[in-house]
């Protein structure tokens, strides 16, 4: 699967277009307690811990919608879009949500 934030792939011609796919992940209370735990990950203003769960957040949304655009029959997805967004009681949940569009190159 060729994966593209732009809306064509270079030097490939877009044959089909079988519509939008998307992806969704959230990532609940647990995700808060074990960032406060990984504060000690610290190192230069950044957080290991914080930043592997961000990652493994993305990928999930991405496998996501890989797997959608493959029932549609597509092998690129163009025009990816990853959005991150806090979400429930006081914000206690991030929603890492990716969508493109599905084609046939």
């Amino acid at each position: 699967m060729i994966l593209s934030t732009t809306p064509q792939i270079e030097g490939r011609t877009i044959r089909e277009y079988k519509g939008v796919v998307t992806g969704e992940t959230i990532i609940g209370a647990n995700f808060v307690k074990d960032f406060f735990a990984g504060i000690r990950d610290i190192v230069g203003g950044r957080s290991g811990s914080y930043e592997k769960v961000l990652r493994e957040a993305k990928d999930t949304s991405m496998e996501e919608m890989i797997h959608r655009a493959e029932e549609l029959g597509a092998n690129a997805i163009v025009g990816i879009d990853i959005d991150y967004e806090t979400i429930g009681a006081n914000n206690s949940m991030l929603m890492v949500a990716t969508s493109g569009t599905a084609v046939v190159i």
